[in-house]
């Protein structure tokens, strides 16, 4: 496939990995995905760590500031979503009910961001592009597939992101022995799932899946450079999923679609 160059207003665009141990991270992720990395200085002694596959660009990794090892805050994946105005996105967050945790800031030339949170905690990047327009692959082996929110009072987060973000908000039945799965939509498009923790003690967050080709082969081969099996694989109406922690501590799932009908 072509390299994605653009993102629509409303789309998520960009993840990264804030951890504990970035060349941990590396080390688990080049493995896991053949992800290649280049670190790029930031200018305050740090550095931000490109992942691509294939010379595009998939994903970012970070060291975990030293706030956040404070706080006792896990390594965790971050979403990010593009915004045309990233300012006047920000300014329709706190009358929706949510709050702005980082308002909006240069990150050099490559955009321009802000951290926001909605009504039930889940914290969620805008990202207003420049010279950094996102991720270069998505939905194939080893890179971004689906964005999920799991949320404790899914109803007010999604009028939250329907009320800054336009996001439409659509119910998709997962069979007779599950409750609707909602899902988030520009225009045709959908763009975003949510749900409610499936058990007590999941925070309201917002989760990653990367597409596998084989999800079963993917965790087994997780599972021998380090991860937890948060869930083993298991069949779902549109594939098959597995949700993993990576040695550094990080959640996130990985999913092998189901052939649409047609094909």
């Amino acid at each position: 496939m072509p390299p994605t160059t653009e993102y629509v207003h409303g789309t998520p665009s960009w993840i990264d990995l804030s951890t504990t141990d970035p060349a941990a991270a590396q080390t688990f992720y080049r493995g896991l995905f053949g992800w290649e990395f280049v670190a790029e200085p930031t200018g305050d002694e740090g550095e931000y760590i490109m992942a691509s596959l294939g010379g595009r660009s998939v994903a970012g990794i970070m060291q975990q500031s030293p706030e956040q090892a404070a706080m006792g805050q896990p390594s965790l994946w971050a979403s990010y979503v593009t915004v045309d105005d990233v300012d006047a996105t920000v300014a329709r967050v706190e009358p929706a009910g949510g709050s702005v945790m980082a308002p909006p800031f240069d990150v050099m030339d490559a955009g321009r961001m802000a951290l926001i949170v909605d009504p039930a905690g889940a914290v969620l990047c805008l990202w207003q592009p420049r010279a950094h327009k996102g991720a270069e692959v998505v939905n194939e082996h080893g890179a971004l597939l689906w964005n999920e929110l799991m949320s404790s009072d899914l109803d007010a987060s999604s009028a939250f992101y329907a009320d800054v973000l336009g996001w439409g908000v659509d119910q998709a039945d997962m069979g007779p022995d599950a409750p609707p799965y909602t899902v988030y939509t520009i225009g045709d498009d959908m763009i975003a799932g949510g749900m409610a923790p499936p058990m007590e003690g999941i925070p309201t967050s917002w989760g990653i899946y990367f597409a596998s080709d084989d999800c079963d082969a993917t965790v087994a081969l997780a599972e021998s450079l380090g991860a937890t099996v948060l869930a083993p694989p298991m069949d779902i109406p549109v594939g098959r999923m597995a949700s993993l922690q990576d040695p550094t501590g990080a959640a996130f799932s990985v999913m092998t679609m189901a052939p649409m009908a047609d094909e």
